[in-house]
């Protein structure tokens, strides 16, 4: 049994635990401790280990020389105030390993370091680390590349980019960090970075890369998992890494990944899982039992991850925890920003905070954020949160973003089942949220409401659910073939990306969906092989015409103030939408220049001050009659970034059934 100020609490099991007592003013005052200095740091020639374990007994830390030999030696840690445990030694520690041992209730629990920035192989050690020591050459002086007029974010697995064998990687680096290092894999055809570099992408997210417990880091390569399922949140992912014994390997090898991507012109999102760990028995429960979780009534763990647990964001402690992280993650590592899984189960006030400590630390948007704005099931939030759902967009800054499932399943139709038919592959009576999806629904037609459409992130595929490619050839084909090329569904997507790159917000593609990536209709790859998994290079050069496609939006989107506004006037810059029949609708754009951000992109601007864009995604083609001018085709069904003169614009242009175009019309010569 433990003291506290509440009364006596019982540790032995979850049940006797009252949640309530955790956000208690009383609690609070007497345990909440908002320094930033938990975990074990080398300064001055010193290491200092702290740690937060209100309700221990006792603390004990062991030390081991490796990862595999007995315990060293062991010292007792001296308690200190606000729960706090700490031991300080005379000299640096760097390469040590170390776990603790926790007395309560009579009982001990072996546990590593929550607070860990460093760990052993599959994580179960902790490990020492002076960071200092861990940084590659040049690093200290590694900036983000300079913000362009657009953010193009493009979600890719480390394992993916260049576990096939035509990537041109060594073998040895293959699904590594290091991969990311080679600027030329000097191939018959660009893969890896050279061709991220001419896509023309500005960010690119990369799934969970903190510690994670699916994958056995001393297994053989077959082994393949996403990564939502956090072990050591502060500790790169050793299976990425070429040595697996060395704890400093990782870290210095994924610095080499980030460093990489800067030098290249590309910044670095970080995919991020505060939601759930891998397991109830995580190294928080082990260090301060019920604690860092959401429980029912009966004392059992809730469970709207759909993974066994829920993180319980709202509570002081946990909401530190969260924000120090990512907070460590920008800092040490020079990660650019941050894409939070399951969102709906955090809090609005702690996403609030996290914007504002990176916007103080960084600059105003210097750092991205954004999330899934929902939940698998529904789990009990603390007494005066909000919990980050899409209902509540309008209660996040207007920096935070939401992944749109509005937009996406307007397009392509229902992300879960595969036959079901969005606007470019077969589904009607689309035309009206077609054209109110452009603005980011700022002018309505959806169950929320953001404050600008800098807080939508437009999309079709994710990691998540079935590829592009595969939806639409399940929806489209009555004998699914996903290797076959086929023009319909080539059609399908080249309109899909249309649509989502001519709508206000930001822009979000899978890796791979500009070239027809497949998964052979698999909507769920989260633990299949890598081989179902990887980037396929060679499809890139088959679906050469969809690549090009999607590098001709990419370079001209970046050129259009219009659609890169994210100020919340922008949705005004939309006007004549018109519904022309079935299937077609079409809208104007004023894409002058303006203020804030729009100001970024008016060097390359080409001197379109209108631009008009039209869906066709019915069966018969449109004769679109245009204002007199000098306009230019910018964007058709066949190619994008064409830039074609339009001889007679009042006698109209011919608008291809299941495409779109863009006109801009010019202010200066062509």
């Amino acid at each position: 049994m433990v003291e506290f100020c509440l009364g006596v609490i019982d540790l032995r099991d979850n049940k006797s635990i009252s949640d309530a007592m955790f956000t208690s003013r009383a609690f609070r005052e007497k345990y909440q401790y908002d320094g930033k200095d938990l975990g074990a740091r080398c300064t001055d020639g010193k290491t200092i280990f702290k740690v937060w374990s209100p309700f221990a007994k006792r603390v004990e830390l062991c030390l081991y020389k490796d990862n595999v030999s007995g315990v060293w030696q062991t010292k007792a840690l001296r308690r200190e105030e606000k729960g706090i445990w700490q031991i300080v030694f005379d000299e640096n520690l760097h390469g040590m390993y170390y776990d603790y041992l926790v007395e309560a209730d009579g009982k001990k629990v072996r546990t590593a370091d929550p607070y860990a920035t460093g760990c052993g192989c599959n994580g179960a050690r902790s490990m020492v680390v002076d960071l200092r020591l861990t940084n590659p050459p040049g690093f200290e002086a590694d900036v983000a590349p300079p913000a362009q007029g657009e953010q193009i974010i493009y979600e890719l697995h480390i394992k993916d980019f260049s576990y096939d064998a035509q990537s041109g990687v060594p073998e040895k680096y293959r699904g590594k960090y290091k991969a990311f290092t080679f600027d030329d894999t000097n191939g018959e055809y660009s893969t890896c970075m050279k061709y991220l570099k001419e896509l023309g992408v500005t960010h690119v997210q990369l799934l969970p890369f903190f510690d994670y417990a699916s994958v056995d880091e001393a297994g053989d390569a077959k082994q393949f998992n996403w990564g939502y399922d956090p072990l050591n949140y502060n500790v790169p992912e050793g299976s990425y890494a070429t040595d697996v014994t060395d704890g400093t390997v990782r870290i210095r090898e994924c610095k080499e990944m980030i460093q990489a991507f800067h030098a290249n012109g590309i910044r670095v999102v970080m995919d991020v899982v505060y939601n759930h760990t891998y397991s109830g028995d995580s190294w928080l429960q082990r260090m301060v039992p019920g604690y860092y979780y959401r429980h029912k009534k009966d004392g059992s763990l809730t469970d709207g991850s759909a993974c066994g647990n829920d993180v319980a964001a709202g509570r002081g402690m946990v909401d530190n925890y969260i924000a120090d992280s990512v907070m460590y993650w920008a800092r040490e590592y020079h990660i650019d920003g941050f894409r939070f899984d399951l969102m709906g189960l955090l809090t609005v006030e702690l996403m609030n905070r996290i914007w504002k400590e990176l916007d103080e630390a960084f600059g105003k948007g210097e750092k991205l954020l954004y999330g899934e704005p929902w939940s698998a099931d529904s789990s009990p939030m603390e007494q005066g949160t909000r919990a980050a759902l899409k209902e509540n967009t309008c209660y996040l800054d207007d920096g935070i973003g939401i992944f749109c499932d509005n937009t996406r399943d307007l397009i392509k139709g229902d992300a879960f089942i595969g036959e079901e038919p969005g606007a470019v592959n077969g589904k009607r009576g689309l035309e009206s949220l077609l054209l109110n999806a452009v603005t980011g629904w700022r002018n309505g037609g959806a169950e929320f409401c953001p404050k600008s459409c800098a807080q939508i992130i437009n999309y079709v595929s994710a990691h998540d659910n079935f590829t592009l490619w595969d939806k639409l050839v399940l929806s489209m084909c009555d004998k699914p073939n996903f290797l076959e090329r086929n023009e319909d569904v080539m059609a399908a997507n080249k309109l899909a990306a249309f649509i989502y790159f001519t709508c206000q917000g930001r822009l979000f593609m899978q890796a791979g969906e500009e070239f027809g990536r497949t998964k052979l209709g698999e909507g769920n790859s989260y633990c299949s092989s890598p081989e179902l998994n990887m980037l396929a290079w060679h499809r890139t050069v088959e679906y050469a015409e969809l690549v090009d496609y999607y590098k001709g939006l990419i370079r001209l989107r970046k050129q259009l103030p219009g659609l890169c506004d994210k100020s919340a006037s922008a949705a005004e810059r939309i006007k004549e939408k018109a519904i022309h029949g079935e299937g077609v609708v079409s809208f104007l754009v004023d894409n002058r220049a303006a203020g804030g951000e729009a100001d970024r992109v008016t060097a390359e601007c080409a001197g379109w001050d209108e631009l008009c864009v039209i869906y066709n995604v019915g069966d018969q083609e449109y004769n679109m009659k245009l204002d007199k001018g000098k306009w230019q085709i910018l964007v058709d069904g066949k190619t994008a970034d064409c830039r074609k003169e339009v001889a007679e614009a009042e006698k109209g242009v011919l608008v291809a059934a299941h495409s779109g175009m863009m006109l801009g019309r010019c202010t200066k010569k062509f």
